[in-house]
């Protein structure tokens, strides 16, 4: 697996893996906000072509509050993958606590015809320790 990606889940020959990165620059630890940039890339290793319809994130803070994002597509696209052939983006995910988690799931349909549901793994935020 490529060093870069932390985290990786498979479902139905689809592979969803995910990087995080910490944005010092973008939080503001002070006026409680962090910030985190997360690289997606979802392979597939699958026998069709299938295309992402809509995301469905869970956003967990350090607190325990939980928010949904639902939406259609990601980064504005609803991009169609090929066998053999991957899709990356980046987003961003603020939080008011310097800890926290996301997973979700991307809704596809194959070419085929089929909708199926794609598990995003679990990965965490997480801030580094500032020191005094």
């Amino acid at each position: 697996m490529d060093a870069l990606f932390t985290d990786a889940e498979e479902t139905r020959g689809i592979t969803v893996r995910v990087s995080v990165s910490y944005l010092p620059e973008q939080s503001e630890p002070d006026r409680g906000r962090w910030f985190w940039a997360y690289h997606i890339r979802i392979e597939n290793s699958g026998p069709m072509t299938v295309q992402l319809l809509t995301r469905h994130w869970i956003i967990t803070d350090g607190r325990g509050a939980r928010h949904t994002v639902e939406g259609e597509g990601v980064v504005g696209e609803q991009p169609m993958i090929a066998p053999g052939a991957s899709f990356d983006y980046v987003s961003g995910c603020p939080l008011s606590t310097p800890t926290g988690n996301m997973q979700g799931s991307y809704h596809m349909i194959g070419e085929d015809g089929s909708a199926f549901d794609v598990a995003i793994p679990k990965f965490a935020l997480t801030a580094p320790a500032v020191a005094e």
